[in-house]
């Protein structure tokens, strides 16, 4: 017989939340990510998978673990906001845990930080700490070191998020869901309107997963460029302020002395000219994304 990684029983106190997971061909972090949602202390949870399309064998260790909904799309069917979405109308309490299928869980306390932040309903949203890999290469290890190290840099920006280990209210998300036309930044995008209506956006460093990427050339500059025609939807000062040629060069040498204090501080200096490369091609997708997208979101800013 199967076992279930769904917790069916309910402890005194402990609200019902739902974990939602995401997956495409991560088998190979399933296999740890899976035994530690079974370990958690909370227990009451149930866990809804969307799978889209993955052949690496992560489907049948999805079915063996059982979750309360398994959906299957094809990977040019996935959208970011709508599958989220989805996982929302799922989820049978007011507490929707997201988490990436390659995000695992660090101790058996992942989950209980952010349920209890939750349930303050002027809490529209919560996110959880995240450490590299060990193979993560510098340049992006020193961005998650700036987003989650001790020195925790996003604490002092305009907005930070992360939908990678988080959660969110359900009667906050049915006033208004993830919008669906985003490809990237939807997360970002969200918690921006939950902080607009009001509504605190809290990080837990206490909940950690272990998660990180090694992404190519190609790679970084389709994420940044994404990510940069998201933030022209929300950007209020002007073009210039991101894509003038000046702010684009002093850019990639502020990222680049920050690279090189990192690498020098964790001893890989052999690393730092992998991440001058890195942080060029950075720049200039967002040079072009932010342009592309003011283009195309003040347009119809005009036309509506």
């Amino acid at each position: 017989m199967r076992k279930s990684i769904t917790s069916p029983t309910s402890v005194a106190g402990d609200p019902p939340v739902s974990i939602i997971l995401r997956s495409f061909n991560e088998g190979w972090a399933l296999r740890e990510t899976l035994p530690a949602l079974r370990a958690q202390t909370y227990r009451n949870w149930e866990l809804i998978v969307i799978d889209s399309g993955s052949t690496d064998g992560s489907v049948e260790l999805i079915r063996q673990a059982a979750p309360r909904h398994f959906i299957q799309i094809q990977p040019h069917e996935y959208v970011p906001g709508r599958v989220l979405n989805r996982g929302m109308e799922l989820a049978r309490g007011n507490i929707g845990i997201f988490l990436n299928a390659d995000a695992t869980p660090q101790d058996s306390n992942w989950l209980r930080p952010l349920v209890e932040t939750l349930d303050d309903p002027s809490v529209a949203a919560v996110f959880g700490r995240q450490i590299p890999r060990p193979d993560c290469k510098a340049v992006f290890a020193c961005d998650y070191d700036r987003c989650f190290g001790q020195r925790c840099e996003s604490a002092s920006w305009d907005h930070f998020f992360s939908m990678v280990s988080s959660g969110i209210r359900k009667d906050i998300w049915a006033r208004r869901g993830f919008l669906e036309a985003m490809q990237y930044s939807e997360d970002d995008e969200y918690t921006r309107w939950c902080r607009a209506q009001g509504y605190r956006i809290v990080y837990r460093p206490e909940s950690v997963v272990m998660h990180s990427h090694n992404y190519t050339s190609h790679q970084t500059y389709k994420r940044s460029f994404g990510e940069a025609w998201a933030l022209a939807a929300v950007w209020p000062g002007e073009p210039a302020d991101v894509t003038a040629r000046r702010r684009v060069f002093l850019g990639w040498l502020n990222d680049s002395r920050r690279d090189l204090q990192f690498c020098l501080r964790n001893k890989r200096l052999r690393e730092w000219p992998h991440a001058l490369g890195v942080r060029w091609a950075q720049r200039l997708a967002r040079r072009d994304g932010f342009r592309a997208g003011w283009g195309m979101h003040r347009q119809s800013e005009a036309l509506s």
